[in-house]
């Protein structure tokens, strides 16, 4: 019979351990949240030429890192060239013009102060000179127009960042607006963390996150800079900006999960490895809250 107790209670002791324990776990993981299923992302720049032509030279090559005003490739600039010598034969022809029309508009204002040309004449001459000086100014337009034309042949990197997926050579024929080249801006990464919508309660902006890279044994700080305020709606209703959004796919299509919701971490530390869009990050935030954290776009130092 005592044996029966004994097993009894110790089985209850068992028992309660572990619905304290699980207890303990939920409460830290709703407190303190974590999740595995988060990612590295960045600024993409497209790059596109703002004049068409053939390219004649390439500068870069895929995956080279560029700074801020190197060269990426250059389109044929003949055209452009000729185009900028006739808008400057042109300037020159209306300032001739223009010179003309004042002289005439000279003499016929003298000749109409004496009353020697009838009021009609004078003001033709007056008509004349305006519609010269409009002619300059125009001329001067397009020659300014011909000559950012020409600069534009020239396309050089708008950010620090990492050339990808290039697939262009010499020869090819580009379109003016038309991205031809993908840069991804170095300054920009951040983490996109998806939590629980049971978790985002608990999360506040400037909490401090340890963040573990995939295949990485060692850990960087990262800060919580925003909570995303939506998620794309799949069954719909929504309007049609709701596919601005992100859409996050649920894990069991069979079971009625929490939706998960991003949250825009930024990398406070070095990380172990230099990051890459699409790396797969775990995060855990800490009870940590550093209130004078404000968003920024600071550079991440990358090993």
């Amino acid at each position: 019979m005592k044996a029966r107790v004994l097993n009894f209670l110790v089985t209850l002791v068992i028992v309660c351990l572990a619905a304290w324990s699980a207890w303990v776990l939920y409460e830290r993981y709703i407190q303190n949240p974590w999740t595995r299923d988060s990612q590295v992302r960045a600024n993409i720049v497209g790059i596109a030429p703002r004049v068409s032509g053939p390219i004649i030279h390439v500068a870069v090559h895929d995956n080279q890192q560029v700074k801020v005003g190197d060269l990426l490739f250059e389109i044929d600039p003949t055209d452009f060239t000729a185009q900028l010598n006739v808008s400057a034969g042109e300037v020159l022809n209306s300032e001739a013009t223009l010179k003309q029309r004042q002289q005439d508009l000279d003499r016929q204002s003298a000749l109409y102060k004496t009353h020697v040309v009838a009021e009609q004449d004078f003001q033709n001459a007056q008509d004349n000179f305006s519609a010269a000086q409009a002619q300059l100014v125009s001329a001067k337009a397009n020659l300014e127009l011909a000559r950012l034309n020409l600069t534009y042949t020239k396309v050089f990197a708008p950010v620090n960042g990492y050339v990808t997926n290039m697939n262009t050579s010499e020869g090819t024929y580009v379109t003016a607006g038309q991205q031809l080249i993908a840069l991804v801006d170095a300054s920009s990464f951040w983490i996109a963390a998806y939590f629980k919508e049971t978790q985002v309660p608990h999360i506040q902006i400037g909490q401090k996150a340890n963040l573990a890279l995939m295949g990485s044994k060692q850990s960087f700080q990262g800060v919580v800079r925003s909570i995303g305020w939506g998620i794309y709606v799949q069954d719909g209703s929504g309007s049609d900006a709701t596919g601005l959004l992100p859409s996050i796919s649920q894990t069991v299509d069979w079971v009625r999960l929490p939706q998960r919701f991003p949250v825009r971490i930024e990398p406070s530390g070095v990380p172990p490895v230099p990051l890459r869009i699409g790396q797969t990050v775990s995060v855990a935030l800490t009870s940590e809250v550093d209130q004078a954290e404000t968003p920024s776009h600071k550079s991440v130092v990358q090993p």
